[in-house]
């Protein structure tokens, strides 16, 4: 069995970070799905308060942080249309807004278009890291508009990995739910454990 904490969203919160470092030993392998700073801002802090991960850690980028960006910020994995083997575990990895935000310049974002042809890499996976949920589970903002990904939901229903792992809609931090044989997560900026 592999022993997974995974998290997303933490904005630089150094709180947060301090207690994902804090329960890191009893992890095999740190997953975090995206949004590590704040619009483009204090990554190099953020990923420096999280380096003593970086040995056992995958992480994709969210729309707060460009993939480039990140790479040079990190010595963990970083994986954007990219697929890693890790302890027996197949794991794919996307990061980015999926679709477009409405936030401006500084956000990372992919059509879903672009986010199709990055997808169309998945043959197989245990797990699918997304800084963005699928369409229709774990992805409502306030007023109950789903604001996930139709071609995340699209690879999720053609290969059917074990879990998918998300964050960015924040209404939606700490919440799952089922895509066929894909127990999905909303995961947030907590310690959340998982076993495969």
């Amino acid at each position: 069995m592999t022993r997974i904490l995974a998290f997303s969203d933490v904005h630089m919160s150094h709180g947060r970070m301090r207690k994902i470092v804090n329960a890191a030993p009893d992890a095999d392998v740190v997953i975090g799905a995206g949004d590590f700073c704040n619009a483009r801002l204090g990554l190099r802090e953020a990923m420096e308060a999280l380096r003593p991960l970086d040995d056992k850690a995958i992480y994709v980028p969210g729309n707060a942080e460009s993939v480039e960006e990140l790479r040079v910020a990190t010595t963990a994995k970083v994986l954007h249309g990219d697929t890693i083997e890790i302890h027996g575990v197949t794991i794919f990895g996307i990061g980015y807004a999926i679709p477009v935000t409405p936030f401006g310049a500084w956000s990372c974002d992919l059509t879903e278009e672009a986010a199709t042809t990055l997808l169309d890499r998945m043959d197989t996976a245990d797990i699918l890291i997304s800084h963005s949920p699928p369409q229709g589970v774990v992805d409502s903002d306030g007023s109950g508009r789903s604001l996930g990904s139709i071609a995340v939901r699209d690879a999720i229903e053609r290969v059917q990995p074990r879990y998918c792992f998300c964050g960015h809609i924040h209404g939606c931090w700490g919440q799952s739910g089922m895509i066929g044989m894909t127990s999905v997560h909303n995961l947030g900026p907590g310690v959340n454990w998982f076993e495969i």
